[in-house]
């Protein structure tokens, strides 16, 4: 291999992943092992940690064995997840296959003309929405390929479809309004109010000022990349327009027929959205509903077009086949927390961060829970798991360094969400779906990121400054 070969390297998201696995396995052998109690809280129906009672354990080292076993049984942990991917991308794969998809953006195009870049804030705006209040993200993950072919037909890229609706819903679900999955439970556990006039307000102040920046950058890149192509972060990249090849044209896009089949299959879709919110607003549903839904609807939509049980069949299998890539990713990336979970290492490195906090000045304790619980999500990317171990233990820190407990709330909740669109544990789930190495994700995102860090800090302490 040539020099010039190794500068423009760069590794499959499958080896980065399993190069942290293998890290993590490394730490186990080096960072302490420890654990907090928990007790039960029959209230909440959760287990919480007992704030202060961590206490180093006997070292429990991750070996050989138990590295190569990580994968496996991160499959199996991941397995909810992985398949919700597989039955969601069989149904879009209908919608696409099908031209229902290219029929509907030809009619945006034909409706919208010049101003086909309002697409983006729309739809941004309603992940975001569904984000903010009843605590939407993973449900979204089978809209990314739909919005892809959207994006492309409108002459961006990939990237761009894909930031829509993820960087759309994580956003909006880090900067929750009324989140049940994250400041609901961290409101509880930290014993606060989750609605007060003055919160609420503050907080949807936040989701606004967090919601049009993430958008704003979105479209100043598609803007710019769709003048000048090269500018991409995909330009040059082979896989760029993989999965896109029989998509056609925009001109072919913008004269494609929007036959009554395509209007009832799309219909079909927007029953599906209408059933899985009101589903998981008022029962409950997560993903095993949800694929369940995802897989009724594939096979009403194939009915509609008149295909065959085989074809149905085959629907299928093509469609799952095409989101292989990520739903293993899923599996595979979940390893990291079997590894540090099976060394005991996880508790130790909440503890030692919520210990740096404690000491830290007045003037800055406030913004170093919101570093806290950024680093705390590599380790913890459940926003829920998280509540239940970082609360416990923050919200007396809180008391102790003065800070109210609401604002050990707020810290949570933007370290909680805006850092999934940064950890590899967490975006590359992502990026498999999308179909886009890590290191492009990174060259997009990373300046995004690097502002809403430096907004997470600003109204952090205007929150301490208000009285929160």
């Amino acid at each position: 291999m040539n020099k010039k070969e190794k500068k423009g390297w760069s590794p499959n998201p499958y080896v980065l992943i399993v190069l942290i696995v293998l890290l993590c396995t490394i730490a186990t052998w080096i960072v302490p092992a420890g654990n907090f109690e928990r007790a039960y809280d029959e209230e909440l129906g959760r287990e919480l940690v007992v704030a202060g009672s961590y206490q180093e354990t006997e070292q429990t080292p991750v070996g050989i064995k138990g590295f190569l076993e990580s994968i496996f049984n991160g499959f199996y942990d991941a397995a909810d997840i992985i398949f919700f991917i597989l039955f969601a991308a069989a149904y879009v794969n209908v919608l696409s296959e099908k031209g229902a998809l290219n029929a509907l953006t030809g009619m945006l195009l034909r409706k919208l003309g010049d101003k086909d870049v309002l697409i983006i804030p729309a739809f941004m705006l309603l992940f975001g929405l569904g984000g903010t209040t009843f605590g939407m993200f993973e449900e979204t993950y089978a809209l990314i390929p739909a919005f892809m072919v959207i994006a492309i037909a409108l002459g961006y890229d990939r990237v761009v479809g894909g930031a829509i609706v993820f960087v759309g819903v994580a956003t909006g679900f880090a900067a929750a309004t009324l989140n049940p999955f994250t400041i609901g439970i961290a409101s509880a556990v930290a014993e606060v109010e989750l609605v007060t006039p003055k919160l609420l307000a503050f907080r949807i102040v936040c989701f606004i000022l967090f919601e049009a920046l993430a958008i704003a950058y979105v479209m100043r890149y598609a803007k710019k990349i769709r003048k000048d192509p090269t500018k991409s972060v995909m330009y040059g990249d082979p896989n760029a327009l993989q999965g896109m090849e029989g998509m056609g044209s925009k001109e072919e896009i913008m004269q494609s027929e929007f036959s009554n089949q395509h209007k009832l299959a799309l219909l079909g879709f927007v029953v599906l959205l209408v059933v899985m919110i009101a589903g998981i607003i008022l029962e409950g549903w997560y993903l095993t509903e949800i694929a369940t839904l995802f897989l009724v609807f594939m096979v009403i939509t194939c009915l509609i077009y008149r295909l065959s049980s085989n074809e149905i069949a085959e629907m299928f299998v093509a469609g799952a086949k095409s989101a292989l890539f990520g739903a293993m990713l899923v599996g595979v990336a979940r390893g990291v927390s079997i590894v540090m979970t099976d060394g005991n290492i996880i508790d130790t490195c909440v503890n030692a961060l919520a210990n740096v906090v404690s000491t830290l000045p007045a003037s800055v304790n406030a913004i170093g829970m919101v570093v806290v619980q950024n680093l705390v999500n590599f380790f913890i990317p459940s926003g829920s798991g998280q509540a239940v171990v970082t609360m416990p233990i923050l919200a007396p820190v809180a008391d102790l360094i003065g800070q109210s407990r609401e604002v050990a709330v707020i810290a949570y909740q933007f370290g909680d969400g805006f850092s999934n669109m940064f950890w590899p544990t967490a975006v590359a789930t992502e990026c498999g779906i999308m179909g886009i190495g890590l290191n492009k994700w990174y060259k997009f995102i990373t300046p995004l990121f690097g502002m809403i860090f430096l907004l997470q800090c600003i109204l952090i302490v205007i929150a301490v400054a208000i009285g929160l």
